[in-house]
């Protein structure tokens, strides 16, 4: 069998919009609709300001999304990549090892094709590369790496960066192979820092990395051709507990994660393994019109894996409450929604919310995979009635999808918070038919 890294770039560089399925190509459309959105109103979040004003003082030739600025294309690529996953808002991917699999690569792709003047078919057969490659690379590993502490999104997120690209750059295939492998020295991001601003910029150094392992492969550099599943290389070295299963890799270009395992894309903004219950708890309260005060005691049932990333059951902050159960069960029954306002600093002290908050529990359920996003949520009343619900799977997945109507006006709701003013309407038009772009420029002259 031929190397990871050679098989990968066989395939992004013979990769064409015609091999495509019609219905890949529209998955990646409304992926990338989704990801500018949540990259505007990520744009005035905390860590998106952070990550435009730290990085760079100087304009540049590359679009900032959602501010009338710009940046080198480095610079550029880093600020919209760590606003796109600032608010936790956008999608994820199961076979990406519940990573996120868009935010990597959909910055370095709008500004590579600014720089380019790409055609939007030509951005969505290059995000297609980037996402089969990061599936690709997480099925030997999975879930040893998630469950050894390492963040999917940028440890797998950087190849994705790297393919996606070589891919919009037309590198021939010996490049993209060195691309790959450069970008196998990049890896990094630790679960530990959930929670936190670093948590987005991981997103930011995932994609500023694979477009400068892109960058690095085109002008030369080399990097060694085992570097992904050599010994100690990229597999061995982030497997965790055991050895990597190199019979999982999938046979590229005939089995589509896309269409198999999908993009699931949120309805909530926060972390992906409290959607289920989020879900489940409304349903309840909903359906036996349940008020807070009668509620006495709410048990939350999940998978290890959820247990490990929802590290903050006493929040203090926006970005801690996302990764806190009892905080987002409990706006979702003392608020009956779970928005991005309920995310503001000032809000996480709410009586009402906090009153409901001590009384919510979360407990593994050992039967589930360790990572399952499923949850069962288990309501009793202060009169000693007690309803329950078990939900496999959170709204807005691959198999139940957010229509496009729901995906819109998620869209038009996150692009109102952007900093400055964002042709909404006609970008979001553009966004929905990027197939149909002969320019990209089109497109970011509105963002």
């Amino acid at each position: 069998m031929d190397r990871a890294a050679t098989e990968l770039a066989t395939f992004t560089t013979s990769l064409s919009p015609d091999d495509i399925p019609e219905q890949a190509l529209r998955l990646a459309e409304r992926a990338i609709l989704d990801t500018v959105g949540v990259t505007l109103a990520g744009a005035a979040a905390d860590a998106g300001a952070i990550a435009t004003t730290a990085v760079s003082d100087g304009t540049g030739e590359t679009t900032l999304l959602g501010r009338a600025e710009t940046r080198p294309l480095s610079d550029a690529v880093f600020s919209n990549a760590t606003a796109g996953h600032a608010l936790d808002f956008d999608d994820v991917a199961l076979a990406a090892m519940d990573g996120h699999p868009s935010v990597p690569m959909v910055a370095p792709l709008l500004a590579v094709a600014e720089r380019e003047n790409a055609s939007g078919r030509d951005v969505l057969t290059a995000f297609v590369a980037g996402f089969e490659t990061q599936c690709y690379l997480s099925r030997p590993i999975s879930p040893g790496h998630y469950e050894g502490g390492w963040h999917a999104t940028s440890t797998v997120g950087v190849f994705g960066a790297a393919a996606a690209v070589s891919k919009l750059l037309e590198l021939p295939q010996a490049r993209v192979e060195h691309a790959l492998g450069i970008a196998a020295s990049m890896p990094a991001g630790l679960k530990r820092n959930f929670g936190s601003t670093t948590k987005p910029i991981h997103a930011g150094q995932a994609a500023r990395s694979g477009t400068t392992a892109a960058l690095l492969a085109a002008e030369g550099a080399t990097a060694d051709a085992a570097a992904i599943d050599g010994e100690r290389g990229f597999f061995d070295s982030y497997q965790g507990d055991g050895k990597p299963d190199l019979e999982r890799l999938p046979e590229l270009g005939t089995r589509w994660s896309l269409l198999e395992d999908g993009i699931d894309v949120k309805k909530y903004p926060c972390c992906y393994y409290t959607h289920a219950a989020i879900y489940a708890a409304s349903e309840l309260t909903d359906t036996h019109g349940l008020a807070p005060e009668e509620i006495d005691d709410v048990v939350v049932t999940a998978s290890q894996g959820a247990v490990d990333a929802l590290a903050h059951d006493d929040p203090s902050t926006g970005l801690e409450a996302k990764f806190s159960m009892p905080y987002l069960i409990a706006s979702a029954i003392a608020r009956e929604r779970v928005d991005l306002a309920a995310f503001d600093d000032e809000h996480i002290d709410d009586r009402p919310v906090q009153s409901v908050r001590e009384r919510v529990s979360l407990t593994v359920d050992d039967e589930l995979p360790y990572d399952s996003n499923a949850a069962a949520v288990e309501i009793t009343t202060r009169s000693g009635e007690r309803h329950e619900q078990f939900r496999a799977k959170p709204p807005g997945t691959h198999d139940d999808p957010l229509s496009d109507d729901e995906l819109h006006e998620k869209f038009r709701l996150c692009a109102e918070h952007a900093p400055d003013a964002v042709d909404i309407d006609g970008a979001c038009a553009d966004l929905d038919a990027l197939r149909t772009l002969s320019d990209v420029r089109r497109l970011l002259e509105k963002l």
